[in-house]
């Protein structure tokens, strides 16, 4: 089967062509039908199955007869909405809404927050008919009197159990309360749980079910691999990885703001282009160093599981993960950023000891055992034990001083001698300094880095600024695989 047989119009099929395109995906080939027959549907689809031109092209289809090229707003009215749970999911489901929609006079918008609302409020002003938008950002039009969903055709809920699990159902029922209630409704999830079954019993109307994976299933097109090696190696590891394996562009997971930070600072100093991603950036912040990615400016994107959902990064041919998530679910949706579309992909996975059985976990939730590898001429226990502080004694014996003992002459009485700690915070093999979680204490380890780095040229006495790290470095840009 090929697009040009589901029905579509001309416009429509020139784009989907120009995109690349010529046969629609299992549920693509299985969603537009019914939609194009004005039934509601419930589809559940892994990611990076192209659910999203599965629902996006049919209601273009359905759109077209409202086409025209009229000034007037009112000739704009919201006709097709689209909610999403993240500010990433909206964007990449507007830039498909607007590739396809390209030979045909439709107009579309994103509203989102974390930016600036006064843009937003102009393009709704000018009218549109096709709406993509987060729950929040959409009831804050709402209160401003900034959009109307009064006339509302289409409504679609795109990763609607990741909706559920961000505590947006109250914003959704507000939402719904608002649109007329003769509409077609699609819901898409890539699990159908009892609370998803729940909320498309109240929302779409005998829907059609549409599956084509089994639940928390993962692409045939991905290559799982694991390497063992210890906490204190992994960004070694992981730097000769991505070097050995000629990686031009790849993802990789941690499961802190913190340690995304840190870990690209980390990879910057190895001679590696990277930078992070994660919730404390800004959304232009976060825009930036996803587009820097794709063009292929940034070589390494370090990302907490804020990315797991929703990023479209064409071709991606590596995921890594630099720590295992502790939901074993998140490992599908993360390795998910690869392998999409019918396109290959290698998800890596680098496991210590104490990650065990979190590794379990998921090969228990994928019903495989995940195979084991070596990196040639590494050797993880080496690095490992060159990033270990030596304990005392052997810090004694290399200065040639016998340590201290509780006898002999002018030993610490034991009632004056230091109390030892109850725990050691783990050591940062790339700071030296002790571990602690939490923004002051990246602030404090920023500080330290940064007080340690030689003085700029020029200007003696003066420290590189931590922020100068992340710049990428000349002549390392390079291009994406593919």
């Amino acid at each position: 089967m090929q697009f040009k047989d589901l029905g579509l119009a001309e416009e429509i099929l020139r784009a989907i062509e120009e995109q690349g395109y010529t046969e629609p995906t299992p549920i693509q080939a299985k969603a537009i039908p019914p939609i194009l027959m004005g039934k509601d549907v419930m589809g559940a689809a892994q990611t990076g199955t192209g659910k999203t031109a599965g629902f996006t092209l049919p209601l273009l289809q359905r759109l077209k007869p409202h086409a025209n090229t009229s000034m007037s707003p009112a000739r704009h009215p919201v006709r097709a909405l689209i909610l999403t749970p993240t500010r990433e999911l909206a964007v990449q489901v507007w830039e498909s809404v607007r590739a396809y929609s390209k030979y045909l006079p439709l107009r579309n918008a994103v509203v989102y927050g974390g930016v600036d609302i006064k843009p937003q409020i102009l393009d709704l002003r000018a009218g549109v008919e096709v709406l993509v938008a987060t729950p929040g950002r959409l009831l804050d039009h709402v209160q401003q009197k900034t959009v109307q969903l009064g006339q509302v055709e289409f409504l679609v809920l795109d990763e609607a159990d990741r909706m559920l699990d961000m505590g947006f159902m109250p914003d959704l029922k507000r939402i719904l309360a608002l649109l007329p209630t003769s509409r077609q409704s699609l819901l898409f999830s890539a699990t159908f749980s009892e609370e998803i079954r729940k909320l498309a019993d109240g929302l779409l109307k005998e829907p059609v079910l549409v599956e084509v994976a089994r639940r928390n299933s993962v692409t045939e097109t991905v290559t799982h691999s694991v390497y063992r090696v210890p906490e204190s190696a992994k960004r070694e590891m992981l730097a000769r990885l991505v070097n050995t394996l000629d990686l031009k562009q790849v993802l990789v997971f941690v499961r802190t703001r913190f340690g995304a930070n840190r870990l690209a600072h980390a990879l910057v100093r190895d001679g590696l282009n990277a930078t992070a991603i994660h919730s404390d950036r800004t959304q232009a912040e976060r825009m930036e160093a996803l587009q820097d990615f794709k063009d292929g400016k940034v070589r390494v994107l370090v990302a907490t599981d804020i990315a797991a959902r929703g990023l479209d990064i064409e071709q991606l041919p590596c995921v890594i993960n630099f720590e295992l998530p502790h939901t074993p679910e998140d490992y599908v949706h993360r390795i998910g950023r690869t392998g999409r579309a019918g396109q290959t992909g290698d998800a890596i996975s680098l496991v210590s000891r104490e990650e065990q059985e979190l590794l379990e976990r998921i090969e228990k939730l994928l019903k495989t055992t995940i195979p084991e590898r070596e990196l040639e001429g590494f050797d993880p226990g080496a690095v490992a034990r060159r990033h270990e502080r030596p304990e005392r004694s052997e810090r004694s014996e290399r200065s040639g001083r016998p340590e201290r003992s509780g006898e002999g002459r002018g030993a610490r009485p034991a009632s004056a001698s230091r109390p030892a700690p109850a725990s050691r915070a783990p050591q940062d093999p790339f700071f030296e300094q002790p571990y602690e979680p939490g923004q002051a204490a990246a602030d404090k380890l920023a500080a330290a880095s940064a007080a340690a780095r030689p003085a700029a040229p020029g200007r003696p006495g003066t420290a590189r600024p931590v922020a100068a790290l992340l710049a990428p470095r000349p002549g390392a840009a390079s291009t994406p695989r593919g």
